[in-house]
């Protein structure tokens, strides 16, 4: 069974394959990074240079694998997407037990927020149950009570940004399997089994946009995403050293530390400014630039815990860094440092075959996307056109909604 999972970035498109072998086994078999030069912070503003970029993706990937690719799951990132938890509640029957079909009631009532217009659903994630005011409960199927509550993560995205993702998706050729949060899609692809009974701090620094994600027991709590990315370290080298910005990207990611003690004080680099000239900036001064913008970005990802569940240092055990900026030399210190936090690079994990080529931060969303399709029941039963479609219907309905939850995540650890 082939599965292709689509990251469509601020700054690049990368499309991730992996086959899914009858003893379980996902094996990556396949992998495509393009440049994307049609989006801004997650959303895709130029039609044409996007569905390019994707085509590009696609087929170095196929190439590798030796696969026609027709259909993948694709990442949602950008400020448009919003969150909340939601309450829910059902009444169950004296002498009865709890049915899935009472927790799919209680579920449907909690997707009845009150989202603006504009926004369309794509998660509708159980935290947790609470049967006749005990709390703490994650599978309430088969238990007696007579009142059933959950809490649920509800994840929207903008019926706009959407619409032009799935048409630059299909100009590229290919059909959209389903469509998943990036923050979602990052923690599936990289948290780990002794991360299961852990609250973790995930943060996804893209090139336009910073996808935060707190997973509490391997569920999400609370998502959000920051309007900064590694685009933002870059412009602020290219203002600063008076540099292009393909200048200051390449500096950047050649150079670049997140620490001023990380430098070589020794090395002075030479860089290409505007003109034509040549310019020289001690490495250490290059770090000092960097290092105001990330540190703004993990404020902002501490601001937006506290308010949401509290103080972070409390409520969360480890912090997990993905996306490209997290490959910044030193950033993971800096995030100890100014968090207080043990802190690690997240690196795509339960997966085999190109595990050198994927093994990277960069790749968690992409491997992510791929475990979510990987999990998704009958997909090789259902008729491949309207998929998309005909789930985002069962959604609205609630039908099946519980028991395909319970086999996406069950399956993940």
């Amino acid at each position: 069974m082939i599965i292709a999972g689509l990251d469509v970035g601020t700054s690049k498109v990368t499309t991730v394959i992996g086959e899914l072998a009858p003893d379980g086994v996902l094996d990556i078999i396949g992998e495509g990074t393009a440049p994307s030069q049609g989006l801004r912070r997650g959303v895709v503003v130029n039609l044409e240079r996007t569905t390019e970029a994707i085509r590009q993706s696609v087929h170095q990937a196929e190439r590798v694998a030796g696969v026609k690719v027709e259909r993948a799951v694709v990442g949602v990132g950008g400020s448009h997407l919003k969150s909340v938890t939601s309450h829910g509640l059902a009444a169950i029957r004296r002498g009865q037990s709890i049915s899935e079909a009472d927790v799919e009631r209680a579920i449907e009532q909690a997707k009845a927020y009150p989202f603006d217009g504009e926004l369309e659903l794509l998660h509708a994630l159980p935290l947790e149950f609470k049967v006749d005011g005990q709390e703490g409960i994650k599978d309430p199927v088969g238990m007696a009570g007579v009142r059933l509550e959950v809490d649920v993560h509800l994840v929207a995205a903008g019926r706009g940004p959407l619409a032009n993702l799935r048409r630059a998706v299909e100009e590229a050729g290919l059909e959209i399997e389903a469509l998943v949060a990036q923050t979602l899609a990052s923690g599936l692809g990289t948290l780990g089994p002794e991360e299961e009974h852990m609250t973790v701090l995930l943060l996804d620094v893209g090139g336009g946009t910073t996808e935060v994600a707190v997973f509490r027991e391997s569920r999400l709590a609370h998502s959000t995403v920051l309007p900064l990315g590694g685009d933002h370290v870059t412009q602020d080298i290219a203002q600063l050293l008076k540099i292009p910005f393909e200048e200051a990207e390449r500096v950047k990611r050649k150079y670049g530390a997140a620490l001023p003690e990380l430098a070589d004080p020794e090395l002075v680099l030479e860089i290409n400014q505007e003109g034509g000239s040549l310019g020289e900036v001690p490495a250490p001064e290059l770090a000092r630039i960097i290092r105001p913008r990330l540190r703004e970005i993990l404020h902002l990802a501490r601001q937006s815990v506290d308010e949401a569940m509290g103080p972070l240092e409390i409520r969360v055990n480890r912090v997990v860094l993905t996306g490209g900026t997290a490959l910044l030399r030193g950033f993971d210190l800096l995030a100890r440092q100014q968090l207080g936090l043990p802190v690690r690079l997240g690196r795509p994990q339960g997966v085999s075959g190109l595990t050198d080529v994927v093994a990277t931060p960069a790749h968690a969303t992409a491997v992510g996307l791929v475990r979510f399709g990987a999990a998704l029941p009958a997909r090789a039963a259902e008729p491949r056109r309207g998929r998309e479609r005909k789930g985002r219907e069962e959604r609205e309905k609630g039908g099946g909604l519980w028991a395909r939850i319970k086999e996406i995540f069950n399956n993940l650890f």
